[in-house]
């Protein structure tokens, strides 16, 4: 049986081994980040008030230093003065997550991304070839985070944060699973990221995950190997290229999955605690293989799987999340209260993550404010079907006022546990006409090979 440390002393743990992604100072959408110590079980009164000054300080912010965002207020006939109260929310307008699609090439869009941007962007000097990698490196080595995600298109969605805002997102990112994994997080456990490697690719996904490897004693990597645009773009066509690409990879792919078998077999003989983070599809094959072998293991309660949505294994085959986590259980031993899945997006900086109770995705309400929307943009009430958008008080470089292309359903409460949060279904899917997108859909597509072959 684990020996239960305290809440508080768990989380100033992880609050020591993060401090250097603390500011010197908190704006508004920081204090509602870092001050309260359990995102998902603030007082609903108390939450309000984070979320109001956090909101209002961040459209203010970008309404007075975005030309490009103000205009678009002043064609909706809003300003700052006319968000009173949260009640006024809905005043605020929406950017299709779309429009993060809409960029030129070359030297066209080192400016586009320079019109996004909220402020002064550093100055760079961008040559006719460069491709998108080279501004985006460029732009990251004079201090910004510009980071992006993808459709089954391929056409990319590049967001650019400064330094700031990309550590206020890893660390609502860690913060926000190691709150809802309680008790079971162990700093000096084992880790296995199933994405690329944080240090090698602007991969949205991957990137935000650098912080892993400051809140466990070891990592290791499944795909340890720069991310480009163009790979990723090339891998998502069902053309020639995509096709060579792919097979190329094919026995890569194969030694991935054996890396990780044995990793998790010399953890398991030495009874270490171990979490396992990313992608679902790779852990999907892993144990395929495991239970195709009729080698079962038994981690216990003192590790866990923390997955980054993507359910598709491939393109024909979905497997659903009950399904997967009973097939943790089975296979690796790790409870399904301790298998989590965490939904965000590289838009935003809130991560909705899965209760151990009953698995819905629990939004943190302190800085970050949800909404499901209709057709027209009007909210719809709780239970009802929508797209998903969001107000973001931690987006200071870009604004984060964001209608997305998920389908959702939200509650007013949680039907399994008592943490006063709204909460989304336990899955999130595309809605109709909009490509599949996300950081795993991306790494299958990448991977796409029929790995149990």
């Amino acid at each position: 049986m684990m020996k239960q440390i305290k809440f508080e002393d768990y989380m100033k743990k992880l609050d020591e081994k993060l401090q250097k992604y603390f500011p010197s100072s908190f704006h508004p959408g920081e204090e509602a980040l870092f001050k309260p110590i359990d995102l998902f079980n603030v007082p609903p009164k108390e939450a309000e008030e984070y979320k109001f000054k956090a909101i209002k300080y961040v459209f203010k912010h970008h309404y007075e230093n975005n030309s490009f965002y103000r205009k678009f207020c002043k064609e909706n006939n809003v300003t700052p003065d006319d968000i009173k109260s949260i009640e006024d929310f809905n005043k605020i307008p929406l950017i299709p997550d779309k429009f993060f699609k809409t960029y030129p090439a070359g030297k066209e869009f080192a400016m586009w991304l320079a019109t996004i941007y909220t402020g002064e962007i550093p100055q760079i000097k961008v040559k006719n070839n460069d491709s998108y990698d080279d501004i985006i490196n460029k732009f990251n080595s004079a201090g910004l985070e510009i980071s992006y995600s993808s459709g089954t298109s391929g056409r990319h969605t590049f967001i650019p944060r400064d330094r700031r805002t990309f550590y206020n997102a890893e660390y609502a990112i860690a913060k926000s699973i190691i709150t809802m994994v309680y008790p079971v997080w162990d700093y000096n456990s084992y880790g296995y990221l199933m994405m690329p490697n944080p240090f090698k690719t602007n991969v949205f996904a991957g990137k935000v995950c650098r912080v892993y490897f400051d809140v466990i004693k070891d990592v290791k990597v499944a795909l340890d190997r720069e991310l480009t645009t163009d790979m990723i773009q090339a891998a998502m066509q069902n053309n020639l290229k995509g096709r060579i690409i792919r097979f190329a990879m094919q026995r890569e792919n194969k030694k991935m999955i054996s890396r990780i078998i044995n990793w998790l077999k010399e953890h398991h003989e030495k009874g270490d605690k171990i979490s396992m983070v990313g992608a679902p599809f790779i852990l999907y094959f892993v144990m395929e293989e495991l239970e195709k072998n009729g080698e079962y293991l038994e981690f216990g309660d003192g590790s866990a799987i923390v997955t980054g949505g993507g359910w598709k294994i491939y393109e024909d085959k979905r497997i659903p999340v009950k399904e997967f986590r009973a097939k943790v259980e089975r296979v690796l031993g790790i409870p399904h209260q301790n298998c989590l899945d965490l939904y965000g997006m590289v838009e935003g900086n809130g991560w909705m993550i899965h209760c151990p109770e009953g698995h819905y995705l629990h939004v943190p309400t302190t800085y970050y404010h949800a909404m499901v929307v209709d057709e027209n943009g009007e909210e719809v009430a709780y239970g009802e079907k929508g797209r998903f958008a969001f107000l973001d008080g931690l987006a200071t470089s870009y604004p984060g006022f964001i209608i997305s292309g998920d389908e959702v359903r939200m509650y007013e409460e949680c039907p399994a546990c008592n943490r006063p949060t709204p909460v989304l279904e336990p899955e999130v899917k595309r809605a109709k006409g909009d490509e599949m997108r996300g950081c795993a859909e991306e790494m299958r597509r990448v991977l796409a090979m029929d790995l149990s072959r």
